[in-house]
């Protein structure tokens, strides 16, 4: 076996494993039984986005994408940190007066 068939062979296994991890969790956002599930699983999708821009990077060596990938991240950790806020601040009992 050469260094390309081996790079190959898992450039195809990471694909097939982000491909599934994203169609898991797609069927968690299309079922998922509240919202607060729903957004976790947008999450978890954006992370699974980018892993595939950091293997995409490390297979193929183009760090053109490196701002996308740090720009992405930021923007989910935004995300669930507003989201985690505005869950908080609902569920939370009012202050006796």
């Amino acid at each position: 076996m050469t260094l390309e068939t081996v790079e190959t062979v898992l450039a195809w296994m990471i694909g097939g494993l982000i491909a599934l991890a994203a169609l898991l969790t797609l069927t968690r956002i299309t079922i998922g039984p509240s919202v607060l599930d729903r957004v976790v699983a947008s999450d978890t999708l954006v992370s699974i986005v980018v892993s595939a821009l950091g293997a995409h990077i490390a297979l193929t060596g183009a760090a053109s994408t490196l701002p996308l990938l740090i720009s992405l991240s930021l923007v989910g950790f935004l995300g669930s940190v507003a989201v985690a806020r505005f869950v908080a601040r609902d569920r939370d009992p009012e202050p006796p007066r």
